[in-house]
């Protein structure tokens, strides 16, 4: 029985801190990659714990070694988009300037119960008051509601607003999305514009936000290495 409760507070131990090296995260917004390792550890500590035969080491090494692939498969993928995409997907438009994207749905296979069901955990009862939404990564959705259903601020009051979608992401770590800028209607023309109104260089910007208003917001990046590749 000792030495069962000695086994079962070293693998205790054990998973603690790699649940704590993989990062803070809750279990609903766990990435795929995140979620697969969560489980497989969790079945490996089972076992070393319900067959005592099993050398305690050989129960512990498994989870070490899952655990540091993770990591190193996330250090990757905070270096390359293309990685990053293969491991965790991309976000998907369910809901665009109020339409609903019927294919997307048919494509995550998300009926029409689903897409009510998410949009009620915001808050929100009736599609009419949707301007955009969509799924992330770890399948949660982000909804965006109209304007005139959103609460009202010191800033709204006496001003008219327009109806339009969240702004895009355009530069990320020095990487232009082009399909971010052509959603939001604009070119590379447009976009150099901006950058020489703002002295920098595509490489030197952190983070360039726009939506269809051409209403921009630019970070400028602290460093001269990059992130992505």
């Amino acid at each position: 029985m000792a030495i069962l409760f000695i086994r079962a507070l070293i693998v205790y131990i054990v998973v603690i801190f790699s649940v704590r090296l993989m990062g803070k995260r809750q279990l609903g917004e766990l990435q795929p990659s995140e979620l697969v390792i969560t489980i497989l550890v969790s079945n490996i500590a089972t076992l070393s714990l319900e067959d005592t035969e099993i050398p305690l080491l050989r129960g512990i090494l498994p989870i070490l070694a899952l655990v540091c692939f993770e990591v190193i498969v996330s250090w990757g993928s905070l270096k390359s988009v293309k990685l990053r995409r293969l491991i965790s997907g991309s976000p998907k438009i369910i809901i665009r300037e109020g339409e609903i994207d019927q294919e997307m749905l048919h494509a995550l296979r998300f009926s029409v119960d689903d897409l009510m069901s998410t949009l009620r955990t915001s808050g929100v009862f009736s599609v009419d008051e949707v301007q955009f939404a969509i799924v992330e990564t770890n399948g949660s959705v982000s909804v965006y509601q109209k304007s005139e259903e959103q609460p009202a601020t010191k800033k709204d009051v006496h001003t008219v607003q327009r109806d339009l979608d969240p702004p895009q992401i355009i530069i990320a770590d020095g990487q232009l999305r082009e399909k971010a800028l052509e959603a939001i209607g604009q070119d590379e023309k447009w976009l150099r514009a901006v950058l020489r109104s703002k002295d920098m260089e595509l490489e030197e910007v952190f983070l360039l936000t726009a939506d269809k208003a051409c209403s921009c917001h630019v970070v400028r990046r602290r460093n001269g290495r990059r992130n992505g590749a």
